[in-house]
Order: C-alpha cells, then structure tokens, then sequence
C-alpha cells in the first residue's frame, strides 16, 4: 500500500524547468530551516519539497515553521518508511506537480550539504538535464572513520561490479533528470539502498553521470546521521546479490545439462553446446531483467548475446582442454574451473557490450 502523502503549505506547481530541491527528513537537525530559506532566495530552484518521514511529535515545530514558507511543500509519512521510500514519496511529488522542470536536487537534513552545494548541484543538472548530478566529498581532512570506510568499500565493489570510477557513491546530494524519475519510482529498494540502485541503474541505462565537488561536513563527527555502517552497508551490498545469483543458477544449470549430455556423448564440445543452449534462454532474460534493467531491444541484443556466448564458449572450451591436458582433473572439474575463470569476463561482456545502450546525456 502506498504511504499516504498529504501536502502542506502554499506552493502552485511550476511551469518553468528551474529543479526542485527534495529533502527526506527523518528528525531532522533545527537549522533545516534556516537551509531551506537559503534555497528559496536564490532564482535557481523552483520549490522545496520537504518529506516528513515520521519523525514524531518532538519535531512538529521545525516542519511548522516550513509549513509558512512559501514555495514549500511537506508530505507526511504517518511512520518512519526509509530514505529511499521517502525519496520516492518527493520524487513522486515532483513528476507530478513540475513536469515541465528540469528533475530534482535531493540533500540531506542534517545539515551536512551547504546551500551553495546544493545550489551548485541545481545549477549542474539545469546545465546538462539528461545527466545525473552527484555532489562529490573529496573525503580529505578530519573525516569520521565510519564515513571514510563505508564510502571507501562501496566505491570499490561499484567500480568492480558496474566498473564505475566514482569518488563519493554515499552522497546524498543528487541531481536527478525529470525522464529518470519514473525509473526510480518503481525501484524496489526504500532504505539507504535505494541510493545505490539509482547508480546501478545508471550503469545500464548509460545514463551519464556529472560528479561536482562539494566540501565534506561531518556535524558533531556525524552523530546525528542515521545511516548505520553495518546494517545499512549490508542491505546496500544485497543489491549485488542479483548479479551472482544469477551467474550461479546459470551455471547450475549448464552444469547439470553437461553432465546429462556426457551420458549420450563423450565428445565435450557437443556437450558444451546443448548445456549452452539450455543455459541460456534462461541466463539472457534473468541478466537482461534482473541484473541490467536493461530497455535493449532483445532485436539487438540478442545477436550481440548470442555472439558473447559463442566467443566465451571457444575460450571456455581451450582452457578445458588445457587443464585438462596439464592437470589431474577430469572432465567435469575442468569445466567448472573454466566457467569460474571465465565469468568475470561473460559478466563484462554482457554489461559493456549485450545490453548497453544509447548513453542518455
């Protein structure tokens, strides 16, 4: 059931394409305020839209005073969902009510983005509408050591796994175009994570993405945020999961249907061949979908699919023939040896080259 939004305050949908700053508040620091009146006077945003993500009584009069300024919406979470469903409840809200803007700038109400940052953000994806807009920490001097480490490892499997090169894959500080928006609202992810899909999904979707240097503030060595470095790091990590899973069950099934075919034939390419085939109907739609969130057309993908396979399928089948040949393993162990070798290089294929796209820019 969607969360029920009630918007606050005077605030008549824009016309015009100046972003719109989204700011999901959960107990939110007392200087948002004074934040969200820094926004307002500069001609660089259209609105501020304050998300309210059940914060509780205690923090009634902070949203009461944004509840008077003008060009400012609150929407309500009766409990506290998440910051990606409260992300989502914003974004929303924008598509909605400024369809002809720009997108969206999100910060944090921590009071950890300046409002020349966030300005400087709007100003980045008011200059190029088709790309997302991070406001990247340089992570240099006193920095918490939760911070640098979080954003260190996670910086390290996105350039893995997506091959990414991004300085700061935590900020809070995004510029989102209007046409990502509807991608985003059917992500499944509602807390931190959600963050971290939209630069997956960035990855395969080509959707080009601008990195602006922002200062690094970290309040009180960042006692108020409410980002935990273990769960939270975890459930943000559960986003790869996907992409082994399905190698996985792939292989499985290759597996399984290679070893069927020795039952009827010795000769290994043979079985290589129909356990590819078996494999593969279910490897391309579960990457396609699952994994890449790819709009490919299967018209054009499917042959660049279908010519990575062939490629991968000589190289798998040379080096089983060589472990084979320099080894003691039999056949079936040689394979999987092969196949485990060769999946980082499948995996790159398939995200590089089979469902790539036209770069949104």
């Amino acid at each position: 059931m969607s969360p029920r939004q009630m918007p606050v305050g005077t605030l008549v949908a824009s016309t015009g394409t100046r972003p719109v700053v989204v700011i999901p508040a959960y107990k939110p620091s007392p200087i948002l305020p004074e934040l969200v009146r820094s926004l307002l006077d500069s001609p660089s945003i259209a609105a501020v839209v304050v998300i309210n993500d059940g914060s509780g009584r205690e923090f009634s009069a902070i949203f009461a005073e944004l509840r008077e300024m003008p060009r400012v919406t609150i929407l309500e979470h009766a409990v506290n969902l998440g910051k990606g469903a409260a992300l989502k409840t914003g974004l929303n809200y924008v598509a909605c009510n400024f369809p002809e803007s720009d997108g969206a700038v999100t910060g944090d109400a921590d009071g950890q983005h300046r409002p020349a940052d966030i300005l400087a953000t709007a100003q980045g994806l008011a200059a190029t509408p088709q790309s997302v807009v991070l406001g990247a920490r340089q992570f240099d001097g006193d920095v918490p050591g939760r911070s640098k480490f979080g954003n260190t490892i996670t910086r390290y499997i996105m350039r893995a796994v997506t091959g990414q090169k991004l300085t700061d894959t935590q900020t809070g500080l995004r510029g989102i175009p209007m046409d990502f928006i509807p991608d985003l609202l059917r992500s499944k992810a509602t807390g931190y994570d959600f963050e971290l899909d939209m630069l997956v999904q960035c990855k395969y979707t080509n959707r080009h993405i601008r990195e602006v240097p922002i200062a690094t503030i970290y309040i009180d060595q960042n006692r108020s945020s409410h980002f935990n470095p273990l769960l939270d790091s975890m459930r943000i990590y559960f986003v790869f999961i996907r992409f082994a899973a399905v190698s996985l069950t792939t292989a499985g099934i290759d597996n399984l249907a290679f070893v069927l075919a020795l039952r009827f034939t010795s000769t290994i390419w043979v079985c290589m061949v129909a356990a590819r085939l078996v494999a593969a109907a279910f490897n391309y739609y579960a990457n396609k979908r699952g994994v890449f969130h790819s709009k490919a057309a299967n018209l054009a993908a499917l042959p660049k699919y279908w010519l990575s396979l062939l490629v991968a399928g000589v190289l798998s089948y040379g080096l089983i023939e060589l472990i084979i040949s320099y080894s003691s393993l039999g056949v079936v162990s040689a394979k999987m040896l092969a196949e485990t070798v060769m999946l980082l290089f499948s995996f790159v294929i398939q995200r590089d080259f089979v469902f790539s796209q036209k770069p949104s820019r």
